[in-house]
Parts: structure tokens; sequence; C-alpha cells
């Protein structure tokens, strides 16, 4: 289970992202959404321990992790899946999945893996991670070293960002089966309806604080209802 206790956020300048975030997060599939601004990303990041907060506790599991590196949580089993995925000059993606899993993986291994991400093994194994490869087809590779990883707390930030419609609409896919199959829980900051119609509870934040946390089916058909940016958010449409 991961709790946050008063988490508050302000970058060097004194401006305040997050305040006074209080959630206990242990549902197997969560969303967060809200306006820009309202902090969605900067909360990912603290979770992963890329941000360390100004103010505030987070426990996981009860244990303390608020000044923990992110390479120390990672090591408790919390992995983070960027907007942008990281290219890695040199590397090959049969390289990437051995070091994600933290030992040598063989071709079989590879395979399963890739085609869990509807990827064909024979195409990608050896394919380096480079310009080459797509927004779409990077974004795949990284969820495959985080299922090469099985943490126990998965977190992507707008995965859907700088991807287009077809890659968008096998990510939906991905996401769907991952949610099926994985033994970890997933955290998902998003604006997509598709997506968080997947999710098991969304959090909705709004001005840098929790406004809402519910069951999908409660507060999607709200949000959406609403003549507010929230509707505009959560509305958008993803063109080709």
């Amino acid at each position: 289970m991961l709790e946050l206790i008063n988490i508050g956020f302000r970058t060097e300048e004194g401006k305040e992202i997050l305040k006074s975030v209080n959630l206990k997060i242990e549902d197997r599939f969560v969303a967060i959404t809200g306006p820009n601004g309202s902090g969605k990303s900067t909360l990912a990041k603290i979770i992963a321990g890329i941000y360390q907060p100004t103010d505030g506790q987070i426990l996981f599991n009860g244990k303390d992790i608020t000044n923990m590196s992110i390479s120390e949580r990672a090591k408790l089993g919390i992995s983070f899946a960027f907007q942008q995925p990281v290219r890695f000059k040199g590397l090959k993606v049969k390289d990437i999945l051995s070091i994600a899993s933290g030992g040598e993986k063989n071709i079989n291994e590879c395979c399963n893996l890739l085609s869990e991400v509807g990827l064909c093994a024979r195409d990608y194994i050896d394919r380096d991670l480079d310009q080459s490869l797509s927004g779409g087809e990077m974004k795949r590779i990284e969820i495959a070293t985080l299922l090469a990883r099985n943490t126990e707390l998965n977190i992507f930030d707008e995965p859907e960002a700088g991807i287009d419609l077809w890659s968008f609409q096998n990510l939906i896919r991905v996401f769907e089966k991952m949610n099926e199959k994985t033994n970890g829980n997933i955290i998902i900051i998003s604006h997509q309806e598709r997506i968080l119609n997947i999710a098991d509870k969304i959090i909705y934040l709004k001005n840098g604080t929790v406004d809402r946390y519910e069951d999908k089916d409660s507060i999607l058909p709200t949000l959406l209802a609403e003549p507010s940016s929230a509707c505009k958010v959560l509305t958008d449409k993803m063109e080709d």
C-alpha cells in the first residue's frame, strides 16, 4: 500500500505545485487526472523519488520512503515510465530487458515479454534503442521492461503523450492486458478517457490538491458532464 501524508511541493522559485495531498492507494489500477498544471506529473515523480517533497511523508507498505532515492525505491519494488521513454545509444532491446530483470534473459523470455506488449520479437529483439524506433514502439518496449522487473508498483506518466492514434489504440490494449496479468499495482497519469475507463479508481487533482478520489464508475460520468476544464481535459481528441 502507498500512503501520502500532507505532501507538498514548491519549486526553487517558491511556486507551490502541490499542497496537503493525502492519499491511501491500494487498488489494483488507479488513474490520476486533472487540468493542466494541477500537479499530476509532479506527484508521480515524487512517488517514484525523482523529486523530493518539500513537505509531508510517503509510506510504502508501511516503510517511510520520503527521503529515499529513486534507486532505493526501485529496489523496494517501484518502477516509473516517463512521458518520453529514454533511448540508450549502443543498447539493443534484448539488452534492456535483461538489465530490467536483473539477470540475463534468454531469447524465449525476451520473446514472451515483447509479445505481451504486442511486438513481434523477431522484428525487435535485436533492434537498437535509437531514433529508428517510433514513439509508440518505445512506449511498448518500456512497458515490457516494467513487466521484466515484475515490480509491486508501476507508475506511468501520461503514456499517451507524443504518440499517434494507431499507437494509442494499441497502447490501450497493452494496458488492459497488463491490468489482467500483472501481480502489482498500476498508477497512470492521464488525460484520456479510454485510459481512465480501465481504472478501478480515479484521483482528480485540482489546484495542487486532491479534489476527488472515487471509484471510476462514480467519478468519470460526473467529470465528463461538468462544463469545466475537467471536461475539456477528459474529452480531448487524438488525431492521426
